[in-house]
């Protein structure tokens, strides 16, 4: 993904010398895969709206892939010259700095109040909300149908199903019965993931972490034991499969199971893979929380145009403008009043697996500026807990330890 960015051309004042112009500075990230369906086509209609009744107020847009777009805003942050907004992947940090307005100070409360709950709760640090929700999505299991109706299997319900049925497709021939990408490229989105179905997560009600949770520690016990001890992940090991890679595996129809997020949907049907999706299976049942993810908008306060920055937010979170970015990416909507629409359209039937496990959604703790460690720490280390001699216990007890050192110093 990138980030289009609107950088503020003018002085801390927010009005240019005779003119009375304003110019808005937005850095943003491109969520399309070729220049046909780029980000900065979104953002050229939207802001040539927006400028058509909006006279005296330039929005300059650039956009940058998400290889790049964090850390061009880090960048011009770092130099005391930060755009007015960037849609980026996380905002603790400047939030801690007190480098961003609050959404209070800047949208209208109709829009504020919009947003799902779970998104602007997690948008907030110290109880004041500072990350606007841009883009959402929620991860689901997908099945390979073709592969299952082979081995005469249903979707699993429960963890025991999915081992039973992963042992099922192992004994079909199936290169990847359960694909497990525990990587360095996103280990932290599938380990949440199994966390959460096992009834633990990364952080308490309170938001200090539990990591070496008794519940945590049993989840990936059971990943240990009864999946890749007995052959179920692949030939690949999981510490050593990125995301990308168990993606592509089920594109070419050489996975039976795996984690996905609405992007896979596309890339499947293209190759002709036959796909259900189902809540992520539970010790008991599916699983009563799923994982969110969510990209954030943020609103820098070092050249002023409060007044202008919030004008824009409000067009840019209008019902209208929020499905036409979701639909366009495969994107759940960030605010109820979309996310209502999507759910009643017969258009959007596909995104509705994804859009029922919203409201059950629990998210990354991105409002602790520590997280970004934290979760680098996952990815470089957590796969090492489902390898031949690897001791969940004790792997998940050293994610602690950094975790915790890494909060106190927040």
């Amino acid at each position: 993904m990138s980030v289009l960015g609107m950088a503020a051309v003018l002085g801390g004042c927010g009005v240019t010398g005779d003119s009375g112009e304003v110019t808005l500075k937005l850095v943003a990230a491109d969520y399309g895969d070729s220049a046909a369906n780029s980000s900065k086509k979104y953002w050229d209609a939207l802001v040539e709206e927006y400028e058509k009744t909006h006279d005296g107020v330039r929005i300059d847009v650039t956009v940058h892939s998400w290889n790049d777009v964090d850390r061009e805003v880090k960048r011009m942050a770092d130099a005391g010259d930060p755009p007015d907004l960037a849609q980026i992947g996380a905002y603790a940090d400047y939030a801690a700095q007190d480098l961003l307005y609050g959404a209070d100070e800047l949208l209208s409360i109709p829009t504020q109040a919009d947003f799902v709950s779970q998104l602007a709760q997690a948008g907030q640090v110290r109880g004041v909300q500072y990350g606007l929700p841009f883009a959402a999505s929620t991860r689901v299991l997908f099945y390979n149908k073709t592969l299952f109706a082979e081995a005469g299997l249903s979707a699993p319900r429960t963890w025991d199903e999915l081992a039973a049925d992963a042992q099922a497709l192992k004994e079909e021939g199936v290169p990847y019965p359960y694909a497990l990408p525990l990587g360095p490229e996103e280990a932290q989105a599938e380990t949440m993931q199994w966390l959460l179905s096992g009834g633990g997560g990364y952080t308490t009600a309170g938001g200090g972490y539990s990591l070496d949770s008794a519940e945590n520690i049993a989840t990936f016990r059971w990943l240990k034991d009864d999946l890749v001890g007995k052959g179920l992940t692949g030939p690949v090991a999981p510490g050593r499969l990125d995301r990308a890679d168990a993606f592509a595996a089920f594109v070419n129809g050489d996975v039976g199971m795996l984690n996905g997020h609405p992007s896979l949907m596309k890339a499947a049907a293209d190759k002709g893979v036959k796909f259900g999706m189902v809540p992520m299976p539970g010790t008991d049942g599916p699983s009563e929380v799923s994982m969110g993810v969510a990209d954030w908008m943020a609103a820098f306060r070092k050249n002023g145009h409060a007044e202008q920055i919030g004008d824009f937010l409000d067009f840019v979170y209008d019902e209208k403008n929020v499905l036409a970015f979701s639909r366009e990416y495969d994107l759940l909507p960030v605010t109820t009043s979309a996310s209502q629409a999507m759910s009643a359209a017969r258009q959007d039937a596909d995104l509705k697996p994804f859009l029922d496990e919203l409201p059950v959604s629990e998210l990354y703790p991105v409002g602790q500026t520590s997280w970004a460690q934290v979760s680098a720490d996952i990815k470089q280390r957590i796969g090492q807990a489902v390898a031949p001699n690897g001791s969940p216990a004790a792997v998940l007890g050293q994610l602690q330890a950094t975790a915790s050192a890494a909060r106190s110093a927040e």
